[in-house]
């Protein structure tokens, strides 16, 4: 029997695979909350150190909306396909002005097969931009190799950028839907019509009531806080030196995938970072991410009671289970842009002698028109 079957089912004989609705809804209205009772603050107060309060305070909630809408786009929500949807659509093209639809494909189909693989996981790719790989940096010339010197003064104001570029990106993807018939569907229709419902809302009727000079002052600053929102919950995942970074060596993604040892691949690739318990609330299962990427049809409510599990597993079978204090975790994610990372050839060369004799074992994806 698979080694993923094998905790699957010990995970399912304890009731972990029943979807906890209720409380992942319970946390989705605490963040909205503070989201939202942060703007009001802003609005209400005079006071620029008031309004900056109001705006951290709102970054925190939004954050949470990422991160529980998050569990959403994973189906880990509901047992209804319909309701993790459209908490789907609510948390990323409504809220942030992100498409769902690229969502699904970048995250989902993308990220989660062929974690921090150079050539398939763009999160792992921020080229020409940043170069965080020892190789993009030896392969750069000219003024991109003196910029990627000195990227690492530059990397925290321009973290700022990094909901917009997402933001852009996640355009750019839909566009390109809409403009072809053989992958157009009504999804990609109303992923745009939500897209607009966010303009309308976080621009439009904020400019005609404070005035579109505010307005678009007020989105700015909401997106570029959001950006380092972002940066601190997703990246201490898969930028520090302790996350592998892998060579693409079958050119086929799906194929890459269905040979690789996927728990060899996910536990080299992925590290969790420790958090108090109001950071587990707001990072929503996203600081469990070995738990995550092995079992991301499991809700993140249960990650804390799988984790003990899984590490006695990895310490059996010899896979690394690594974690890091967040900040370190945040630390070592932005010392890439000083110390880029080495590009690993050979996930094999990364497997344990105990692994060896375990079977890899393959997780399904969502439907496939889901993440088209």
């Amino acid at each position: 029997m698979h080694a993923l079957s094998v905790l699957n089912k010990e995970f399912v004989a304890r009731g972990w695979n029943r979807k906890p609705t209720g409380r992942i809804l319970l946390e989705l209205a605490f963040h909205l909350t503070l989201s939202l009772g942060g703007i009001i603050l802003i609005v209400l107060n005079e006071s620029w150190a008031m309004k900056g309060l109001g705006m951290l305070i709102s970054t925190t909630g939004s954050l949470g909306v990422a991160t529980n809408t998050h569990t959403s786009s994973h189906y880990t929500t509901s047992d209804k396909r319909w309701v993790n949807r459209a908490l789907t659509y609510f948390g990323y093209p409504f809220y942030f002005g992100a498409s769902a639809s690229y969502w699904w494909n970048k995250h989902v189909a993308v990220h989660h097969p062929t974690p921090n693989v150079i050539g398939f996981d763009d999160d792992s790719d921020l080229m020409p931009f940043f170069a965080i790989t020892e190789p993009d940096v030896a392969q750069a010339r000219g003024a991109w190799r003196l910029w990627y010197k000195v990227q690492w003064l530059f990397v925290v104001p321009m973290t700022a950028l990094n909901c917009f570029n997402l933001q852009f990106t996640s355009w750019r993807y839909l566009a390109r839907c809409l403009m072809d018939s053989s992958r157009r569907t009504a999804s990609h229709w109303f992923d745009l019509l939500t897209l607009v419902m966010h303009m309308v809302a976080w621009l439009v009727v904020p400019a005609l009531v404070f005035g579109w000079g505010a307005a678009l002052a007020f989105y700015l600053v909401r997106i570029s806080m959001m950006g380092y929102a972002l940066f601190i919950a997703f990246a201490p995942a898969h930028f520090p030196r302790e996350a592998a970074f892998l060579a693409k060596e079958i050119q086929n993604k799906a194929e890459y995938f269905r040979k690789a040892d996927f728990i060899l691949l996910q536990m080299v690739t992925t590290v969790n970072f420790r958090t108090g318990w109001f950071g587990r609330l707001l990072c929503g299962g996203v600081e469990y991410q070995l738990e995550h990427h092995l079992f991301p049809g499991i809700s993140h409510i249960y990650y804390p009671q799988m984790s003990h599990i899984l590490r006695k597993f990895c310490e059996e079978h010899g896979y690394p289970y690594r974690s890091l204090g967040w900040w370190e975790g945040i630390w070592k994610s932005l010392l890439v842009f000083r110390e880029p990372k080495p590009v690993v050839p050979h996930l094999a060369d990364l497997r344990p002698l105990k692994a060896d004799a375990l079977a890899s074992d393959g997780l399904e994806l969502p439907d496939k028109q889901l993440v088209a």
